[in-house]
């Protein structure tokens, strides 16, 4: 396999530009089978998910020491941060708590998952230093480059991005494809997922001409619709990589992996006629910002 470009995050730590998501092991995304043998060295960015509640020092040292008792680690790579009701204010007692203890050690980087710009102005003028926040970012989802990507330019964050290929959906298996008319045919968490989205973005037949338009570049860099997409991404100014699953000891796992490496080549430079061909068909496209909020806002009432 080619090497994997890698990316510094603003705490010293360096990460691979095209990342393994683990979303996909739940239950709701297929059987994942377990490979035997040795478990090789991994680099693992973990999240802090707690309920809205009282943020005590304890309770957050606690949460932290159990994972790395089970990754059985002596301090942990990454922390992406997330919190469900920016009404409860907590959340910035837990991020002051949380950065405390990457001061004493135990974390490398300090991250957020799913926070908004807002929110991350909030967080950055209480002199909490944040590496990443993890978004959703994809040709059919630019939330992030409306405002969030100006602001993490100007304070060294980076942008880990997630939905990046819509669950599949944006591969050449659905180019062509008519309209999934039951729910039955989305048969993992993600495709029903982001389905959902390409119906507020702009609904299947605009999604079929951006499959066309992705195709026609792809043919034109002799790469596949995933690669150009993915490529599209990384190449946002503030995208340090993109999170892509794979669910290891599959059948085919290797290949999806090799994929997703071409995505970063530097042999594939997209140039000003392939973002053209892509725009053509996003811009017709509906104002996700407007309709669904900033970044995260799809998971908060």
């Amino acid at each position: 396999m080619p090497p994997v470009p890698k990316v510094r995050l603003s705490g010293g730590l360096e990460i691979c530009r095209v990342l393994n998501g683990m979303w996909q092991v739940s239950g709701s995304h297929g059987v994942c089978k377990q490979s035997g043998g040795d478990i090789p060295a991994l680099q693992a960015l973990t999240k802090f998910v707690p309920r809205p509640g009282p943020m005590d020092r304890k309770g957050v040292e606690a949460a932290l020491r159990r994972s790395m008792t089970r990754m059985q680690v002596d301090s942990l790579d990454c922390v992406q941060f997330h919190w469900w009701d920016y009404t409860d204010k907590r959340y910035l007692d837990a991020l002051g708590h949380l950065a405390d203890l990457q001061q004493e050690g135990l974390i490398r980087e300090l991250s957020l998952t799913n926070f908004d710009t807002q929110r991350m102005e909030e967080i950055a003028n209480r002199g909490i230093r944040i590496s990443s926040n993890q978004v959703q970012y994809s040709v059919i989802d630019q939330r992030p480059a409306a405002k969030m990507e100006q602001f993490c330019l100007a304070n060294d964050i980076k942008l880990l991005t997630y939905g990046t290929l819509a669950g599949g959906l944006l591969t050449e298996r659905y180019l062509g494809k008519a309209e999934p008319a039951q729910r039955a045919e989305l048969n993992t968490a993600s495709l029903s997922k982001y389905k959902n989205m390409v119906d507020s973005w702009g609904g299947w037949n605009l999604f079929q001409e951006l499959l066309v338009s992705l195709e026609t570049v792809a043919k034109r860099h002799d790469c596949s619709v995933a690669n150009v997409a993915t490529r599209y991404v990384l190449d946002r100014p503030a995208v340090g990589g993109v999170i892509v699953g794979c669910r290891f000891g599959i059948s085919g796992a290797g290949q999806y992996i090799s994929e997703s490496l071409r995505s970063c080549s530097p042999d594939l430079k997209l140039q000003a006629e392939d973002h053209a061909t892509i725009e053509a068909v996003t811009r017709r496209s509906r104002d996700l910002i407007a309709l669904i909020g900033d970044c995260g806002d799809e998971y908060r009432s």
